[in-house]
């Protein structure tokens, strides 16, 4: 049975991508497209035998069938999913994966360069970073996004440039026919430029079953500082696999802000941030909270690869219902790596009596000159709490608000912006 479903989309691959790969873009690309798709045939899918995906079972995904070929995008469709009250910001629209101008913030701004990723070939950035950092990993959904992207983004922010104003980037699933895309997004913050990248994941009303392979590579130069959030609020019949890699240069500050909540019933999120040169510093702050049958995976390394940098990272998981959260950080301190201070930190809420998490921090330390500690915690509702709440006239509703806001308040408190702030606390409560 397993053998039947997993060959389901990778028959389909071979059949129609084998020998005829992709073929825009310069010839260096062609290699580096062919390359990929030799890789990913001959590792195939990862099962939950490969440890990395022990807990991640994909082959009810990729064993069914999906269109491979984008669909025409749509100039009216709803985008009010992923309205954030009292945010300006300028506003970037991928339907099914494909840049929609006509959505999409109009006017020309100052520093900022945005372009369908078709479109970025021939630029200097593209052909020095693509597939620079991503495809050293070993994620086979890398592999296949390499070889087979058909659209994407590309961002590049000018050297010396402050944005005024975030950029707002939604990605909206309204394919009408199930359908997998592979959107490859590259972005470059240049040299003591500053930018803040909301990132916002919607489903559209009619859309069938969707399975999104989104390969997002982002370079820091220095001293460049990226404030960088996720909000995946699509509904149950969407699917992601995101694999999201960083590289950082000298005096360089990236955040991340990863918050997942209840709709998409498989998420898989990696997070990858090397910081390539001394003196970086990068914070990794996630919530997610889940609901019904839903599993949320959230695989994050963070690589230190020189010396005198600091890295920090809080994830929070709430779990109701039946469903599945997995957090599995690693932080690696290279042997060059002196002078380092990372700080890793898991907590976990079950509020679900049939929900899991697994969780799995880990340390690696190669240098003998470093401050470096993890931790990981798991609990259920605190009844005793409950009970003091509802005591002082409270509905146990609202109480149950409350303590999971307070679980919660650790991590939203960190986040730069406060209207996302303000947006994340809010769906906290409407996902309870």
């Amino acid at each position: 049975m397993i053998t039947q479903v997993s060959d389901s989309l990778h028959t389909q691959l071979m059949r129609t991508y084998d020998g005829s790969l992709p073929s825009a873009g310069p010839r260096s690309l062609g290699a580096i497209r062919r390359q990929a798709f030799e890789r990913f045939k001959n590792t195939g899918f990862p099962t939950v035998k490969d440890e990395d995906w022990k807990y991640t079972n994909v082959q009810p995904l990729i064993g069914q069938d999906y269109s491979l070929e984008l669909p025409s995008a749509a100039p009216n469709v709803d985008l009010s999913k992923a309205d954030i009250p009292s945010l300006d910001a300028y506003r970037i629209v991928m339907v099914d994966g494909q840049y929609s101008s006509e959505l999409s913030t109009d006017e020309d701004i100052p520093g900022l360069t945005i372009l369908p990723i078709d479109q970025a070939f021939e630029r200097l950035c593209f052909a020095k970073y693509f597939a620079e950092y991503a495809d050293k990993t070993d994620n086979p959904f890398v592999a296949l996004n390499t070889a087979l992207f058909t659209s994407g983004l590309f961002i590049e922010v000018e050297k010396n440039h402050q944005l005024q104003k975030p950029v707002h980037i939604i990605h909206m699933a309204t394919s009408a026919k199930p359908l997998f895309t592979q959107t490859r997004n590259l972005y470059v913050v240049s040299a003591f430029a500053e930018a803040e990248f909301i990132e916002s994941f919607i489903t559209g009303d009619g859309a069938a079953r969707n399975l999104n392979n989104i390969v997002s590579e982002i370079v820091v130069r220095e001293n460049a500082k990226l404030q960088h959030y996720y909000l995946q609020v699509a509904e149950p019949h969407s699917n992601y696999l995101n694999h999201t890699e960083i590289y950082q240069e000298k005096h360089s500050l990236y955040n991340n802000y990863n918050c997942t909540f209840p709709g998409a019933a498989f998420v898989r999120n990696n997070i990858n941030v090397r910081l390539g040169e001394s003196e970086v510093e990068s914070h990794l702050y996630g919530i997610t909270l889940t609901a019904d049958k839903q599993f949320v995976d959230n695989h994050t390394i963070v690589d230190h690869l020189k010396p005198h940098c600091e890295s920090y990272e809080w994830y929070k998981n709430i779990t109701q219902d039946t469903s599945t959260a997995v957090f599995n950080g690693k932080i690696f301190v290279r042997q060059d790596a002196q002078k380092t201070n990372a700080f890793q930190q898991n907590n976990n809420m079950l509020i679900g009596e049939k929900s899991a998490v697994y969780t799995k921090p880990q340390l690696e330390i190669f240098a003998d000159d470093v401050k470096c500690s993890h931790g990981c915690t798991i609990g259920q509702f605190d009844n005793a709490a409950l009970f003091y709440l509802r005591a002082r006239g409270i509905s146990e509703a609202q109480a149950r608000v409350l303590l999971v806001h307070a679980f919660a308040f650790d991590v939203t408190s960190r986040f730069a912006n406060p209207v996302v702030r303000e947006y994340v606390e809010h769906l906290v409560e409407q996902g309870l």
